[in-house]
Protein backbone atom coordinates (compact mmCIF):
# COMPACT_ATOMS: atom_id res chain seq x y z
CA UNK A 1 0.00 0.00 0.00
CA UNK A 2 1.43 3.33 -1.15
CA UNK A 3 1.91 6.04 1.77
CA UNK A 4 -0.97 8.52 -0.35
CA UNK A 5 -3.24 5.21 -0.37
CA UNK A 6 -7.04 5.31 1.41
CA UNK A 7 -8.26 2.94 3.74
CA UNK A 8 -12.02 2.76 2.94
CA UNK A 9 -13.26 2.45 6.28
CA UNK A 10 -11.68 5.79 6.78
CA UNK A 11 -13.95 7.36 3.89
CA UNK A 12 -16.65 9.33 6.22
CA UNK A 13 -20.48 9.00 5.38
CA UNK A 14 -21.60 11.48 3.63
CA UNK A 15 -23.47 13.81 5.33
CA UNK A 16 -26.55 16.05 4.99
CA UNK A 17 -25.22 18.99 4.99
CA UNK A 18 -22.36 17.96 2.68
CA UNK A 19 -24.47 16.46 0.48
CA UNK A 20 -26.65 19.72 -0.02
CA UNK A 21 -23.29 21.69 -0.57
CA UNK A 22 -22.01 19.20 -3.09
CA UNK A 23 -26.09 19.29 -4.80
CA UNK A 24 -25.42 23.13 -4.88
CA UNK A 25 -22.35 23.09 -6.76
CA UNK A 26 -23.69 20.30 -9.14
CA UNK A 27 -26.44 21.74 -10.44
CA UNK A 28 -24.89 24.95 -10.61
CA UNK A 29 -22.38 23.14 -12.97
CA UNK A 30 -25.20 21.76 -14.75
CA UNK A 31 -26.44 25.17 -14.97
CA UNK A 32 -23.28 26.60 -16.57
CA UNK A 33 -23.74 23.44 -19.08
CA UNK A 34 -26.64 24.17 -20.45
CA UNK A 35 -26.29 27.95 -20.95
CA UNK A 36 -23.00 26.63 -22.94
CA UNK A 37 -25.41 24.48 -25.45
CA UNK A 38 -25.64 24.86 -29.15
CA UNK A 39 -29.08 23.86 -31.29
CA UNK A 40 -27.15 21.11 -32.54
CA UNK A 41 -25.36 20.25 -29.25
CA UNK A 42 -29.20 19.38 -27.75
CA UNK A 43 -29.72 17.31 -30.50
CA UNK A 44 -26.87 14.80 -29.82
CA UNK A 45 -27.19 10.96 -29.05
CA UNK A 46 -26.27 10.01 -25.65
CA UNK A 47 -25.01 6.60 -24.68
CA UNK A 48 -28.58 6.35 -22.98
CA UNK A 49 -30.46 5.38 -25.62
CA UNK A 50 -32.64 6.38 -27.04
CA UNK A 51 -32.30 9.57 -25.23
CA UNK A 52 -30.26 13.13 -26.83
CA UNK A 53 -28.97 15.64 -24.59
CA UNK A 54 -32.48 17.24 -24.40
CA UNK A 55 -34.61 14.67 -23.48
CA UNK A 56 -31.34 13.61 -20.58
CA UNK A 57 -31.68 17.14 -19.20
CA UNK A 58 -35.53 17.30 -19.58
CA UNK A 59 -35.18 13.92 -16.91
CA UNK A 60 -33.01 15.89 -14.57
CA UNK A 61 -34.86 18.63 -14.77
CA UNK A 62 -37.98 16.73 -13.94
CA UNK A 63 -36.14 15.20 -10.76
CA UNK A 64 -35.08 18.27 -10.15
CA UNK A 65 -38.04 20.36 -10.08
CA UNK A 66 -39.77 17.44 -7.99
CA UNK A 67 -38.21 18.07 -5.09
CA UNK A 68 -39.30 22.48 -5.01
CA UNK A 69 -43.15 21.59 -5.42
CA UNK A 70 -45.17 19.12 -3.03
CA UNK A 71 -47.94 19.31 -5.93
CA UNK A 72 -45.05 17.83 -8.54
CA UNK A 73 -43.69 15.67 -6.22
CA UNK A 74 -47.25 13.69 -5.61
CA UNK A 75 -47.76 13.96 -9.53
CA UNK A 76 -44.62 12.01 -10.13
CA UNK A 77 -44.98 9.37 -7.11
CA UNK A 78 -48.21 8.33 -8.79
CA UNK A 79 -46.43 7.35 -11.98
CA UNK A 80 -43.45 5.87 -9.49
CA UNK A 81 -46.02 3.83 -7.62
CA UNK A 82 -48.38 3.30 -10.39
CA UNK A 83 -46.24 1.40 -12.28
CA UNK A 84 -47.51 -1.92 -13.53
CA UNK A 85 -45.41 -3.21 -16.64
CA UNK A 86 -41.49 -2.66 -16.30
CA UNK A 87 -39.28 -0.84 -13.60
CA UNK A 88 -41.08 1.87 -11.33
CA UNK A 89 -38.40 4.48 -12.46
CA UNK A 90 -38.85 4.12 -15.53
CA UNK A 91 -42.17 5.04 -15.38
CA UNK A 92 -41.52 8.33 -13.08
CA UNK A 93 -39.04 9.00 -16.04
CA UNK A 94 -41.24 8.81 -18.88
CA UNK A 95 -43.42 11.17 -17.21
CA UNK A 96 -41.03 13.21 -16.26
CA UNK A 97 -39.41 13.47 -20.20
CA UNK A 98 -42.93 13.49 -21.35
CA UNK A 99 -44.53 16.52 -19.40
CA UNK A 100 -41.30 18.56 -20.85
CA UNK A 101 -41.52 17.36 -24.11
CA UNK A 102 -42.97 20.96 -25.33
CA UNK A 103 -40.60 23.34 -23.84
CA UNK A 104 -38.15 24.95 -26.25
CA UNK A 105 -34.49 25.12 -25.01
CA UNK A 106 -34.21 28.70 -24.06
CA UNK A 107 -37.72 27.56 -21.63
CA UNK A 108 -35.37 24.17 -20.24
CA UNK A 109 -32.74 26.64 -19.21
CA UNK A 110 -34.69 28.95 -17.31
CA UNK A 111 -36.68 26.41 -15.44
CA UNK A 112 -33.31 24.94 -14.44
CA UNK A 113 -32.54 27.83 -13.27
CA UNK A 114 -35.37 28.43 -11.11
CA UNK A 115 -35.23 24.64 -10.20
CA UNK A 116 -32.18 24.33 -9.24
CA UNK A 117 -31.63 26.83 -5.68
CA UNK A 118 -35.37 25.24 -4.79
CA UNK A 119 -34.76 22.07 -5.06
CA UNK A 120 -31.85 22.31 -2.64
CA UNK A 121 -33.14 24.20 -0.35
CA UNK A 122 -36.28 21.74 0.06
CA UNK A 123 -34.04 18.53 0.39
CA UNK A 124 -32.32 20.92 2.74
CA UNK A 125 -35.10 21.57 4.80
CA UNK A 126 -36.91 18.00 4.33
CA UNK A 127 -38.18 16.82 8.16
CA UNK A 128 -36.18 13.89 9.78
CA UNK A 129 -39.41 11.76 9.85
CA UNK A 130 -40.03 12.23 6.31
CA UNK A 131 -36.02 11.16 5.40
CA UNK A 132 -36.66 8.27 7.20
CA UNK A 133 -39.66 6.90 4.94
CA UNK A 134 -39.09 3.55 3.43
CA UNK A 135 -39.27 3.37 -0.07
CA UNK A 136 -39.76 0.69 -2.84
CA UNK A 137 -36.88 0.65 -5.56
CA UNK A 138 -36.10 -1.61 -8.57
CA UNK A 139 -34.02 -4.15 -9.00
CA UNK A 140 -31.35 -5.26 -8.65
CA UNK A 141 -31.54 -3.20 -5.55
CA UNK A 142 -35.38 -4.21 -4.86
CA UNK A 143 -34.83 -6.18 -1.18
CA UNK A 144 -33.11 -3.29 0.23
CA UNK A 145 -34.67 -1.35 2.86
CA UNK A 146 -34.32 2.52 1.32
CA UNK A 147 -35.00 5.59 2.77
CA UNK A 148 -36.11 8.38 1.19
CA UNK A 149 -33.05 10.58 3.02
CA UNK A 150 -30.64 8.06 0.55
CA UNK A 151 -32.90 8.51 -1.99
CA UNK A 152 -32.54 12.57 -1.50
CA UNK A 153 -28.71 12.81 -0.17
CA UNK A 154 -26.82 10.20 -2.37
CA UNK A 155 -29.08 9.13 -5.29
CA UNK A 156 -30.27 12.21 -7.02
CA UNK A 157 -26.75 13.24 -6.57
CA UNK A 158 -25.40 10.40 -8.39
CA UNK A 159 -27.95 10.78 -11.08
CA UNK A 160 -27.13 14.21 -11.97
CA UNK A 161 -23.20 13.88 -12.14
CA UNK A 162 -23.73 10.73 -14.44
CA UNK A 163 -26.03 12.08 -16.48
CA UNK A 164 -23.47 15.63 -16.81
CA UNK A 165 -21.42 12.91 -17.68
CA UNK A 166 -23.13 11.63 -20.39
CA UNK A 167 -24.02 15.21 -21.60
CA UNK A 168 -19.97 15.51 -21.94
CA UNK A 169 -19.40 12.41 -23.28
CA UNK A 170 -21.80 13.16 -25.97
CA UNK A 171 -20.60 16.67 -26.78
CA UNK A 172 -16.57 15.13 -26.68
CA UNK A 173 -15.94 17.27 -24.15
CA UNK A 174 -13.40 16.86 -21.25
CA UNK A 175 -15.50 16.96 -17.99
CA UNK A 176 -13.96 19.77 -15.68
CA UNK A 177 -13.39 17.54 -12.07
CA UNK A 178 -11.89 18.53 -8.58
CA UNK A 179 -10.92 16.34 -5.91
CA UNK A 180 -13.21 18.13 -3.78
CA UNK A 181 -16.17 17.97 -5.68
CA UNK A 182 -16.30 15.06 -8.14
CA UNK A 183 -13.51 13.17 -5.95
CA UNK A 184 -16.14 13.29 -2.82
CA UNK A 185 -18.33 11.59 -5.17
CA UNK A 186 -16.35 9.06 -6.42
CA UNK A 187 -15.08 8.15 -2.87
CA UNK A 188 -18.42 7.56 -1.41
CA UNK A 189 -19.25 5.63 -4.73
CA UNK A 190 -15.82 3.38 -3.92
CA UNK A 191 -16.90 2.94 0.24
CA UNK A 192 -20.62 1.31 -0.99
CA UNK A 193 -18.93 -0.28 -3.77
CA UNK A 194 -16.45 -1.93 -0.84
CA UNK A 195 -19.47 -2.32 1.48
CA UNK A 196 -21.62 -4.39 -1.23
CA UNK A 197 -19.05 -6.82 -2.00
CA UNK A 198 -17.07 -7.11 1.17
CA UNK A 199 -13.80 -8.26 -0.47
CA UNK A 200 -10.58 -7.06 -0.33
CA UNK A 201 -8.91 -4.83 -3.22
CA UNK A 202 -6.54 -2.10 -3.79
CA UNK A 203 -8.13 0.27 -6.05
CA UNK A 204 -6.24 2.87 -8.52
CA UNK A 205 -8.41 5.45 -10.10
CA UNK A 206 -6.88 8.03 -12.47
CA UNK A 207 -8.08 11.92 -12.71
CA UNK A 208 -8.35 14.49 -10.15
CA UNK A 209 -11.78 12.79 -8.96
CA UNK A 210 -10.02 9.56 -8.48
CA UNK A 211 -7.33 8.07 -6.12
CA UNK A 212 -5.88 4.83 -3.85
CA UNK A 213 -8.25 3.30 -2.41
CA UNK A 214 -7.51 -0.05 -0.12
CA UNK A 215 -9.95 -2.80 1.65
CA UNK A 216 -8.51 -5.35 3.74
CA UNK A 217 -5.21 -7.30 2.69
CA UNK A 218 -4.42 -8.44 -1.01
CA UNK A 219 -7.81 -9.38 -3.05
CA UNK A 220 -8.00 -8.10 -6.33
CA UNK A 221 -6.04 -4.97 -7.71
CA UNK A 222 -7.76 -3.10 -9.90
CA UNK A 223 -6.68 0.35 -12.12
CA UNK A 224 -8.75 2.39 -14.34
CA UNK A 225 -10.27 6.26 -14.93
CA UNK A 226 -12.52 7.32 -12.05
CA UNK A 227 -15.15 7.89 -14.34
CA UNK A 228 -15.21 4.73 -15.75
CA UNK A 229 -15.37 3.18 -12.31
CA UNK A 230 -18.48 4.97 -12.12
CA UNK A 231 -19.83 4.08 -15.72
CA UNK A 232 -19.16 0.34 -14.95
CA UNK A 233 -20.65 0.56 -11.50
CA UNK A 234 -23.64 1.99 -13.07
CA UNK A 235 -24.47 -0.20 -15.62
CA UNK A 236 -23.31 1.73 -18.66
CA UNK A 237 -20.18 -0.42 -18.94
CA UNK A 238 -19.41 -4.15 -18.26
CA UNK A 239 -17.61 -4.95 -15.73
CA UNK A 240 -15.59 -8.24 -14.35
CA UNK A 241 -14.88 -9.89 -10.79
CA UNK A 242 -15.08 -7.22 -8.29
CA UNK A 243 -16.63 -4.88 -10.83
CA UNK A 244 -19.66 -6.47 -11.27
CA UNK A 245 -20.80 -5.58 -8.12
CA UNK A 246 -23.61 -3.08 -8.84
CA UNK A 247 -24.12 0.24 -6.88
CA UNK A 248 -27.26 2.94 -7.27
CA UNK A 249 -26.93 5.83 -9.65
Amino acid sequence: MTATATRVEDIPALARAEAMTFAGDELARWVELLRSLTPEQWAAPTECEPWDVRVMTCHVLGATESHASLRETAHQMRAYRGAKDGPMIDAMTALQIRDRAGLSTREIVVRFERAAPRSVRARRRMPGLVRRLPMKVDAPFDKEGWRLGYLMDVIYNRDAWMHRVDISRALGRDLVMTPEHDGRLVADVVAEWSRRHGKPFTLVLASPAGGTFVAGDGGEHVELDAVEFCRILSGRAQGTGLLSTEVPF
